[in-house]
């Protein structure tokens, strides 16, 4: 990230169990972000599968995303990171 004024893209994402992503944004934040809270929404039901949910990925536009349109903001899990990151 070479421009103070640009947002952190992710780079990379993993799935790990349960309902847990790991990610590395381009300023160096990286780590987990818990999803359970979404897990039992119905917009997430495919999460229940665990080969569905080790399929998450950053598309294009930086989003973390699976099959189905099921995405979520990458700026959102960003803060998620850096607010765990300055309690630790």
């Amino acid at each position: 990230m070479s421009d103070s004024n640009q947002r952190a893209r992710p780079l990379e994402v993993r799935a790990l169990e349960p309902h847990r992503i790991w990610l590395r944004y381009d300023d160096g934040t990286e780590g987990e972000v818990d999803l359970s809270h979404l897990a039992d929404r119905r917009l997430f039901a495919a999460w229940a599968d665990p080969a569905f949910f080790a399929g998450v990925r950053v598309e294009a536009g930086g989003y973390i995303a699976w099959s189905d349109g099921i995405d979520l903001c990458p700026d959102a899990l960003y803060q998620r990171l850096r607010a765990s990151a300055a309690i630790a």
